[in-house]
Formats: structure tokens, sequence, C-alpha cells
């Protein structure tokens, strides 16, 4: 949820106070669920998620890609999701657990996805854990989108938006934001 810091405090035990102010009326629930419980917190910067536009622009181009290129599209969109930055993660994982953790991992989605590699212990396995593009902000969905822009131009697919070369950019419609 969108959110601001509004004040840090030294409690009474020592520990930090940290004030959250948000207008997301989700927190009510939040706080009847959890006000009792040890919780996992993280704060970053916000930013918008990507929108169903751009994900609708990326499949477009994934599918130009799969046509001219006669692969299939979902080796296309993993492949670009390789290609770009801060969208995985690295863990080490006992050699036993790996399976499920891969197969758990791919239910999230299309682009949800694992590379596995030897780990440098007896017994781990290092595992790259991709997140699909559902999960992006806009600067991640950017980075996607400006990947398979590249490779679309690197085989002479025009990716210009059709919108664009209609000539009514500032009239293209526009979908709600997830």
């Amino acid at each position: 949820m969108k959110a601001r810091l509004s004040g840090l405090a030294r409690g009474m035990d020592g520990g930090y106070l940290l004030t959250i102010s948000t207008p997301d009326k989700a927190v009510e629930g939040l706080w009847d669920e959890l006000r009792e419980a040890d919780v996992a917190v993280e704060v970053k910067r916000w930013r918008r998620r990507r929108s169903m536009d751009s994900n609708a622009y990326a499949w477009t181009l994934i599918d130009k890609l799969a046509a001219t290129l006669n692969r299939d599209k979902l080796d296309i969109y993993r492949e670009a999701i390789r290609g770009i930055g801060g969208v995985s993660d690295i863990v080490m994982v006992s050699d036993r657990a790996v399976e499920q953790l891969v197969n758990g991992w791919r239910h999230n989605g299309a682009g949800w996805f694992a590379e596995t590699m030897p780990g440098r212990q007896k017994g781990v396995t290092t595992v790259v854990l991709y997140y699909g593009s559902s999960v992006y902000d806009t600067k991640q969905m950017a980075a996607l989108i400006d990947h398979l822009c590249q490779d679309c131009r690197a085989v002479g697919i025009d990716p210009t938006p059709p919108y664009k070369v209609a000539g009514w950019e500032a009239s293209a419609p526009r979908m709600k934001e997830e």
C-alpha cells in the first residue's frame, strides 16, 4: 500500500517507534488481524504498479517476436525477464528442497521461473528465482518493454505502439491501474 513515514521516536523499551500514515482503509483489517503478532515489515520507496496498457503492449511485442522468430511466446517472455535487472532473488537451498521450491515458485504465474546451479557447499544448490511482470513497478516494466523493443528492432520489427503510429498519442486509451 502507498503510505508516508510520518514519525520516528524512541520507545520506553529502547526500541524505535516508526509511524506510518496511509489513506488505505485496508490497514484497519491488518490491525485487527495482526496487532498482537510479530510481523515482517518492508519499507521501500513507493512506485506505481505497471499498467494493464504496458502489460498488453509487452505481450504484443512478444507475440510479434514469436511470429517473426517462429518461437514460443513464453520462451521469449522469460528470456526478456532474464535480460533485465532487479527482478530476481538468489537463494541457497538444501538439495532435497530444490524441487519443491522450484515447483512452488512456478505456480505464481508464467513469468515466475527458477534456474539452478551447483552451490559452493556440498548438499546445497543455488537457485535464481525470477519474478513475473505481474508484480513489476513502472520502472521494472519499462525496462522489460525497452528490452523487448530492442529485440524487435534487431529482427526488423517496428515496436512503435499503434496509437503513436496513428498520431493520436494524446488520446491513447488508458486502462485502470492494477
